[in-house]
């Protein structure tokens, strides 16, 4: 089932390509899931993506994972209140909602229906070999994976494949999720005729990015920093940053993880390579270091924590776009899955 590297790499090549000759005929669907306030990890590696994939000309459907917050936690926490503001952050950063569909998992019960043919198509040694869901596991602290999480990867498969989505942006380390649903796709059409498409990886560029303490970001552990956040809130959390004693800056990932998360996170926001903005700061130490990266994060978050501010007055505005996208959803999952039924000659009137 697992398929190379390189030719995730080659394909998402390929998509790249339709993405400058052809955009309108991809279908891409990304997701975040409402666990809470959403954070420059999340701007950096998928959403200013996403917007930049909408403006190419491809077709977005944005989903709303609000079912998949129970895969890996029993609190639940403000699950209305994160579902708010994620759609909010994402139309903040600019996703347009009168292009893109954006939508909650679980108002679509259509799609959720798909799961139990898609469950026939795999073994339970496949689930219990995807090496996301034990990576999944083992960052909630779970010992005993339960059944909602073992079957991670064909509830994403149905997220996919009910709009029949045929590009999804991810990272190599979701590559594993995304190769389920290909398989998914494939085995179904082949037992009961050409349904669905296979869908390609397009690979994001985007490196690890760390928290303000050196390791993985985690709302948990309180080292993000928030889109949300206020300039002031920003600086604050800026200034405690991780570095190190070496007063010169320079941009080592193996030796100096740390100076050069922060590097990288300025290279983000002025699209300057992190080792020219290491020999600009020189012997300026962290606090130059931090200086400029509070300089730079603000003013890429500016123009979005302007309009978040706007849209938060108007909550009836954001309700109308989740009401537009939820009936958008349910139109295209139920014509899916009564394709499906009757591919599988599961129609009787």
């Amino acid at each position: 089932m697992t398929e190379s590297y390189q030719a995730a790499l080659a394909r998402s090549a390929e998509l790249d390509k339709i993405l400058d000759t052809d955009p309108g005929s991809l279908r891409m669907l990304t997701g975040d899931r409402p666990t809470g306030a959403l954070h420059i990890g999340h701007y950096f590696a998928s959403i200013r993506n996403r917007v930049k994939l909408q403006q190419r000309g491809a077709e977005i459907w944005q989903l709303v994972a609000d079912y998949q917050v129970i895969t890996d936690r029993e609190a639940l926490g403000d699950v209305a209140g994160n579902v708010r503001g994620l759609v909010i952050d994402n139309i903040a950063a600019g996703l347009d909602p009168e292009r893109a569909t954006i939508f909650t998992h679980s108002s679509v019960p259509a799609l959720n229906q798909l799961m139990l043919p898609f469950l026939s198509l795999v073994s339970v040694a496949e689930l219990q070999r995807n090496p996301t869901v034990k990576d999944e596991a083992k960052s909630a602290g779970i010992t005993s994976i339960g059944g909602l999480l073992l079957t991670y990867p064909v509830h994403q498969a149905a997220d996919i494949l009910f709009c029949k989505a045929n590009v999804v942006p991810v990272g190599r380390d979701q590559l594993p999720h995304l190769e389920q649903t290909r398989v998914i796709a494939r085995r179904f059409n082949e037992r009961y005729g050409p349904t669905f498409p296979e869908p390609g990886a397009l690979l994001s560029e985007a490196t690890l990015i760390l928290g303000t303490d050196g390791t993985k970001m985690s709302k948990s552990k309180g080292n993000v920093i928030e889109l949300r956040m206020t300039a002031d809130e920003t600086a604050k959390k800026i200034k405690g940053a991780k570095t190190d004693s070496d007063r010169v800056i320079t941009y080592d990932p193996d030796t100096r993880p740390e100076v050069a998360n922060l590097l990288l996170l300025i290279s983000l926001c002025e699209g300057t390579p992190p080792e020219a903005v290491a020999d600009e700061i020189g012997d300026g130490g962290g606090g130059a270091l931090k200086k400029r990266l509070t300089d730079a994060v603000n003013t890429e978050l500016e123009p979005l924590r302007a309009r978040r501010a706007e849209l938060e007055k108007d909550p009836a505005y954001v309700a109308g776009i989740l009401r537009r996208g939820n009936e958008r959803a349910n139109e295209v999952a139920e014509q899916t899955l009564a394709e499906v039924r009757e591919r599988m000659g599961m129609v009787y009137t």
